[in-house]
């Protein structure tokens, strides 16, 4: 018996010296979770009366237990490099076609715009809705990228102007001169006040058409006479002579018409193209002023865009894809989907970080990150493994102390045995 006990141990010290080397040998690798042997006696059976029992007989490896616990962040600034803070694993499809799950943030691109991992796996997510939001309820399926061709081009909508008009400003027609008159009454003399250039108080901006094609539009301001109010005529460049419409201001400099919420204004702004329709596109004036300070814009935006080439990636903490293009837009491409499960020590290793599910480990739960027990995703940054390099040389030493020992108690029965044999 002794022989077997001795053997059991050398078998079981063996197989913890394996999982060590294992875990030392990929102390580097990213998303790699560490192991360690859990054992448990060989007690012998036997018939007898009451209270008697069988002695051990040595020792078992039960299980290899994963230890999933969490890996330190490592920053690297490489965009498509993401770690899960928390729980959770990205969800793959093999190229076989398989289900997988990984801790391994390390993503590519590639040729057809997928996110693929260094092993050819595409990694799956969500897809985003016309709002930019995830799609409600939908199956996770493999996240691609439109990197084949450019983003189309979006015609101009709406035009934001925002700008203070100078209050001492003159009016645009001028002032008449006003002669000396000795009286009575007598009448100082007025010199003439001339007209202010259309020029004098406008701006200009660039708007796009259908087709992403450039329009510049010019917006010029006349003050005009009034008994009541401080009245400004708006012109564009094609307008000519006739005013679009007119602004008005209270004593206090504030915008009175047209009122912010009244029936929006709208620009017709003709392209050159006889091919493209001209671009109607609101105008939002809201935060126009007259204050006694130098003509000023402060903001001048416009909704349209040309067509656009893919730049640059970036994930948000809640897994949304933010793509960046040539032309200066950023949109949602889609949301990195994570998985999680009810027991993930029932999930199976299959090499090169990822793992498999199976009937241990239950079914593989859906669910975005950020949200109930699913950790946040750091962009431009991976999770290194849990191996704490230090413990594992201790634990090495032990159990090479362990194996040595059990060779022991086969060398000493091996002397027993050869005294037995020997007696006279």
């Amino acid at each position: 018996m002794s022989f077997q006990t001795g053997l059991s141990g050398l078998n079981a010290s063996s197989r913890n010296l394996d999982v060590i080397g294992n875990n030392i040998a990929n102390a580097n690798t990213i998303g790699m979770k560490s192991s360690r042997v859990e054992y448990a006696d060989i007690v012998a059976s036997s018939l007898g009366t009451a209270g008697g029992g069988g002695g051990g007989i040595g020792v078992s490896v039960a299980t290899v237990s994963q230890q999933f616990s969490q890996g330190s962040i490592n920053i690297t600034g490489n965009d498509l490099d993401v770690a899960i803070n928390g729980g959770g694993f990205f969800q793959l499809t093999l190229p076989d076609g398989s289900s997988s799950y990984t801790r391994d943030g390390q993503f590519k691109l590639d040729k057809s715009g997928n996110i693929i991992t260094n092993a050819g796996a595409k990694v799956l997510g969500y897809k985003i809705d016309a709002t930019g939001n995830p799609i409600v309820g939908a199956k996770p399926t493999p996240l691609q990228l439109p990197t084949a061709a450019p983003i189309a081009a979006s015609a101009t909508t709406s035009i934001t102007a925002e700008f203070n008009l100078d209050a001492r400003a003159n009016l645009a027609a001028g002032v008449p001169a006003v002669p000396f008159s000795a009286g009575p009454p007598i009448v100082a003399a007025v010199a003439a006040i001339p007209a202010t250039p259309r020029t004098t108080y406008g701006t200009s901006l660039t708007t796009f058409d259908s087709q992403g094609a450039t329009v510049p539009v010019s917006l010029y301001f006349e003050r005009v006479a009034s008994t009541t109010t401080d009245n400004w005529d708006v012109f564009d460049s094609a307008s000519g002579g006739t005013a679009l419409f007119q602004m008005q201001f209270d004593a206090n400099g504030t915008l009175t018409s047209p009122l912010p919420g009244a029936a929006a204004l709208t620009l017709n702004i003709a392209t050159p193209s006889a091919v493209t329709p001209n671009i109607s596109a609101t105008l939002d004036i809201s935060k126009v002023t007259q204050y006694g300070s130098a003509f000023a814009v402060s903001n001048l935006a416009q909704d349209g865009y040309a067509s656009g080439d893919l730049v640059g990636v970036k994930i948000g903490e809640n897994g949304v894809i933010t793509a960046s293009y040539s032309n200066g837009q950023k949109q949602a491409a889609g949301q990195v989907a994570l998985a999680d499960f009810r027991n993930v020590q029932g999930l199976v290793p299959t090499g090169g970080g990822t793992w498999a599910a199976t009937s241990a480990s239950g079914d593989a739960v859906d669910g975005s990150p950020g949200l109930g027990k699913f950790g946040s995703l750091r962009s431009g940054a991976l999770e290194e493994s849990n191996v704490d390099l230090t413990a594992e040389l201790v634990n090495m030493m032990t159990a090479q102390r362990a194996y040595q020992a059990n060779a022991q108690t086969i060398k000493t029965q091996d002397q027993a045995m050869t005294t037995l044999v020997n007696l006279r």
